[in-house]
């Protein structure tokens, strides 16, 4: 293990879990990971009082690397699925809509906690941990939602809401495909859609290879996802945290103090 660096407090917020632990430079963890229930409605300050919370205990740490489930543009959220919602499964709220959409959650962040910030899409941290870095690579997490990252050649593209397009079950396939169908549907109904969603993503994006993660991902059988498809395991969300300083592409923006 290399101390020469800064230590990293790589923060994965999910719809149903944050987690967060702090990395040695050359991304060993310092610490186990530490979890907290995401509760809900979350609103922004009810998530950094959760996340001041989760990091309590930690090593000490020299920045931050977080991964949020929803679009992040220069530091603010641009959009938004699972925080939006009293509940999960419950219909978005608009006065929930009017707190996050626009928030600048990086700001935020450096001010509470007082360090450095970077804030991407779940999806593109936990990418930047697994990538190949060669062709047109695909990053989908399976968690409350479904979340996309895209890279082509190792470079992160601007992050795009993929899973909201709709396909054949009448449904996006970010509900489709979400843990509230999971468990209203079944396993076997759910995995036979995330295979559907798999070859709807194919026919979009074109990619070389497809890297499966999130929590449910460990539900579906390796054995039937097909050629130039791996799952990947959960920690990936944070162990992407050092890849998300050292990028110098889409994730490249931080706030705070040096």
């Amino acid at each position: 293990m290399s101390d020469a660096g800064p230590r990293t407090l790589a923060i994965d917020i999910g719809g149903s879990g944050l987690k967060a632990t702090v990395l040695a430079p050359d991304g060993t963890m310092l610490s186990d990971r530490v979890r907290r229930e995401t509760p809900y409605p979350c609103t922004p300050d009810v998530l950094l009082d959760e996340l001041e919370k989760l990091a309590t205990g930690l090593p000490a740490y020299d920045r931050i690397s977080v991964g949020f489930p929803g679009a992040i543009r220069r530091g603010r959220v641009r959009d938004l699925v699972a925080f939006l919602r009293p509940a999960p499964g419950e219909p978005k709220s608009a006065k929930l809509a009017k707190l996050w959409l626009g928030w600048d959650i990086q700001g935020a962040l450096a001010e509470r906690f007082g360090k450095p910030v970077r804030v991407a899409n779940d999806a593109d941290v936990q990418g930047c941990a697994v990538i190949a870095g060669t062709g047109m690579e695909l990053v989908i997490t399976l968690g409350t939602g479904v979340g996309c990252a895209v890279f082509y050649d190792g470079v992160l593209l601007p992050h795009m809401e993929l899973s909201h397009g709709r396909f054949g079950h009448g449904h996006s396939i970010e509900v489709a495909c979400g843990d509230h169908e999971r468990q209203k549907v079944g396993k076997e109904k759910w995995s036979e859609r995330v295979l559907d969603a798999l070859a709807a993503f194919d026919e979009m994006v074109l990619p070389d290879h497809i890297y499966i993660g999130g929590g449910n991902a460990k539900r579906l059988d390796p054995d039937r996802l097909g050629p130039n498809r791996t799952i990947v395991p959960n920690v990936s969300g944070l162990l992407g945290g050092i890849a998300l300083w050292e990028r110098g592409d889409a994730t490249a923006s931080a706030t705070g103090s040096p």
